[in-house]
């Protein structure tokens, strides 16, 4: 069995270090002989660092030289003292929906290619759309998130242009009539805005609009190109936003906060990592000092905008801001040269250091927008809207707020947004279903209530991913394949914790369970492998404590009233 020490008795064996040893973890007598031996080795007038602090300032003193390198790394050309970036952000993101958005195919992520293609997707002669309606709720939902205006009529648009993977030769949007505009999102700085920004800045959403997704190329070296009409079809919205971010660190921060609202209004499939949510970045650059009445351009109202380039398909926040630095330094460049900068759709690849031209920018006529004669006018009533307005789930800042404010919790701003940002909100969910159930459980009046949210808060953040990663455990964030969940295992760990029935490495040791399918009883376990602490009575206290005083060398110095002084 594994026994609770003394911590009077326990801190008189190591009095140079004050440390507390428990007795499994005291081993036997020969351990403190080299804790003994170790220390003799210093001299009489050095005293010597405790390994703890050590590691501290070794801690700290690298965070600092990172701190430094990336103050180095980020630090502002002076040229921006002359030149503004300006971005507009169009954000696709794949709708959480079990059929496509014009024919009753089941949307798929990873099924076998092309086994989901209605004729409709396929662009068969005579085939024609059929809007689904349940496609609209969650894009409703997103829009209603975004505090978008929901126009009561929307309807379908043709935007005509050819490519491969587009098997009607156009794509059906809105764009006369999208279904929502004028929204707007709030970024503070818990959100990781620029500090130029200040601690909160409001980016403007012209508007959010459905259409239907493309085929997947898979490309097949050196000319061969597969197409997979799975995606065909898919349900998309894609929502713009009004020019108004000035920073690549901002613009990051707003496509990681869009997919976050979205995941927590299920209106996304999955994130940026897995190919549900794209950005195409607008970039421009203008001269802060330009003459008054020199050309400038306009976009939905956002007056003095210099030439801007569209870099498509980026598929990670890293992307999105290395992608628009890259840009504003060409752009940059190229006035200073004396150019002019074309408009134009650029590429970007992971790890590159400049965008790369694709092609001419295409205007408006080019795609030759039409109302699609297959589709009527879409009309959303009232009832549906308030209905979905009085079940929207918590959004992410409500979550922080929540987890900050409510004393219950107590959360720091730094650990509520990692806890809301982590595995698609999942994180946050599993945080939350285990400290209910020790809130539940854990008596009223135990002192470990006072803590118990940061406590949860710690394992769940960090005590669970590191102990697993170390034995290649799957993180439990989501239900086993038996669609249980893990949360109850881990609240029955801690429980025993908080209850002083086992230690807290002994509970790091049980984590392992939460990826077993099926997990054991942490009841069975702690008994089997004789886990459980009791307390010592006090005669085994003194004869541990006779043992390892007899067993070390440097206590013979020591007189026996010193020996009972400490």
């Amino acid at each position: 069995m594994h026994r609770a020490p003394s911590r009077a008795l326990l801190r008189a064996l190591n009095p140079s270090t004050g440390s507390l040893i428990c007795r499994r973890c005291l081993g036997t007598a020969s351990s403190l002989r080299r804790n003994a031996e170790l220390q003799s080795t210093t001299t009489r007038n050095e005293t010597p660092q405790p390994l703890r602090k050590q590691i501290k300032e070794e801690t700290r003193a690298r965070k600092e030289a990172k701190r430094s390198q990336k103050s180095d790394l980020t630090s502002k050309d002076p040229r921006l003292e002359k030149w503004e970036l300006t971005v507009g952000i169009e954000i696709h993101a794949e709708l959480s929906t079990a059929h496509k958005l014009f024919s009753s195919a089941q949307t798929s992520l990873s099924a076998t290619p092309n086994t989901h293609v209605a004729p409709f997707d396929a662009a068969l002669p005579g085939t024609q759309p059929t809007f689904q309606a349940a496609t609209l709720l969650p894009a409703l939902r997103a829009a209603l998130a975004l505090n978008c205006h929901i126009q009561r009529k929307s309807s379908f648009d043709r935007k005509h242009y050819f490519w491969w993977d587009q098997p009607n030769g156009y794509q059906i949007t809105q764009y006369y009539e999208p279904f929502a505009k004028n929204g707007r999102i709030t970024l503070y700085k818990h959100d990781d805005i620029d500090p130029d920004d200040g601690d909160e800045i409001t980016i403007g959403i012209k508007q959010i609009q459905m259409e239907q997704d493309t085929a997947k190329t898979v490309a097949q070296p050196p000319t061969t190109q597969l197409l997979d009409f799975n995606r065909v079809s898919h349900p998309l919205i894609e929502i713009i936003t009004l020019p108004q971010i000035h920073s690549p660190k901002t613009a990051a921060a707003l496509v990681r906060k869009i997919q976050a609202i979205l995941k927590a209004v299920n209106a996304n499939t999955t994130g940026m990592e897995m190919g549900g949510l794209r950005a195409d970045v607008n970039v421009s650059v203008r001269d802060k000092y330009a003459q008054a009445g020199s050309a400038t351009l306009e976009y939905a109202g956002v007056k003095g905008l210099g030439q801007r380039t569209e870099i498509k398909n980026l598929s990670s926040f890293k992307a999105v801001e290395d992608a628009i630095i890259a840009e504003r330094e060409r752009q940059i460049s190229v006035l200073e040269a004396g150019g002019i900068i074309e408009g134009e759709t650029r590429g970007w690849a992971l790890g590159s250091t400049e965008t790369k031209r694709l092609r001419g920018k295409e205007g408006e006529v080019d795609y030759r927008y039409m109302p699609d004669p297959d589709l009527g006018a879409v009309i959303i009533g009232d009832d549906l809207l308030i209905h979905l307005r009085d079940n929207m789930p918590m959004l992410p800042d409500e979550s922080i707020k929540l987890l900050t404010e409510d004393p219950k919790y107590g959360l720091t701003i730094k650990d509520a947004r990692t806890m809301v940002a982590l595995d698609d909100g999942n994180r946050l969910d599993y945080f939350l279903e285990t400290f209910a159930i020790l809130d539940e459980t854990l008596d009223k009046q135990h002192s470990a209530r006072a803590k118990l949210g940061k406590t949860v808060a710690n394992w769940v953040l960090h005590d669970i991913p590191t102990s697993l990663a170390a034995t290649d455990g799957v993180f439990p964030y989501t239900a086993l394949s038996n669609g249980n969940s893990t949360a109850p295992i881990l609240a029955d760990i801690l429980l025993h914790m908080l209850r002083n029935e086992i230690t807290t490495p002994t509970a790091r040791h049980l984590l392992s369970i939460l990826s077993e399918d099926p997990p054991r009883h942490i009841a069975d376990v702690i008994d089997a492998e004789s886990l459980r602490l009791i307390q010592m009575t006090d005669e085994e206290y003194e004869i541990l404590a006779q043992a390892v005083v007899d067993s070390s060398d440097d206590m013979d110095a020591v007189s026996p009233s010193e020996r009972r002084r400490h």
